[in-house]
């Protein structure tokens, strides 16, 4: 079973018909922790502002529960998904995540055109860790982006994937269980669908 974790702020039909799509046999939504608790794999989707996310997910009394669950299971964070592992972010001066990761959300600099919006290059950063997630998908393949702010990691071991935008920015972590991307699988068509048959194989 895949729990989709609903606080709000994703395309959540999307990225569950996606992953049906992809293979899974047992998709659902659900903001209840007892729900969340009895998924085999955890998707936090997200579109928006990481403060307004954290302030549903508190709401929901999600946060600290959250926090336990995410390092047991396989986990996918998609966009939002991923920012929020992170410990803070710029984003409405200063806002906390759910600390998963040290590192903080910054957003691109004015040199570049802000939402960075539409298809980019995913450069892996080793191929020793192309495995699992990133499983028969080519160096440089394209995917759908929709972002104005990016994670910085502390840990620079835990980057699986980045995107040249101006600069490099980190594009995908992982972590034991933990993957996540700061792309849209679910809009990034058939490479997009392979990345999700992927978690589902996991």
């Amino acid at each position: 079973m895949i729990a989709i974790i609903d606080y709000g702020m994703g395309n959540l039909r999307s990225v569950e018909k996606a992953l049906e799509v992809s293979g899974a046999k047992d998709v659902f939504v659900t903001s209840k922790l007892k729900d969340i608790k009895k998924a085999d794999k955890i998707v936090m989707p997200g579109v928006g502002a990481m403060k307004e996310a954290m302030q549903a997910l508190r709401k929901l009394r999600l946060i600290e529960p959250l926090k336990v669950i995410i390092t047991q299971k396989p986990y996918l964070g998609i966009c939002l998904g991923l920012q929020l592992l992170f410990e803070k972010s710029e984003e409405g001066r200063s806002t906390k995540g759910l600390g998963i990761f040290k590192g903080r959300v910054v957003k691109f600099p004015d040199k570049v055109k802000v939402p960075h919006m539409g298809w980019n290059e995913l450069r892996v950063k080793g191929e020793g860790l192309r495995g699992k997630l990133l499983k028969n998908i080519p160096d440089n393949s394209y995917f759908y982006f929709c972002h104005s702010y990016y994670v910085e990691p502390e840990d620079k071991s835990i980057i699986l994937a980045q995107t040249g935008y101006g600069f490099d920015f980190t594009s995908a972590i992982c972590k034991d269980n933990i993957f996540a991307v700061q792309f849209h699988p679910e809009k990034s068509q058939r490479l997009g669908l392979k990345l999700l048959e992927n978690f589902v194989k996991i």
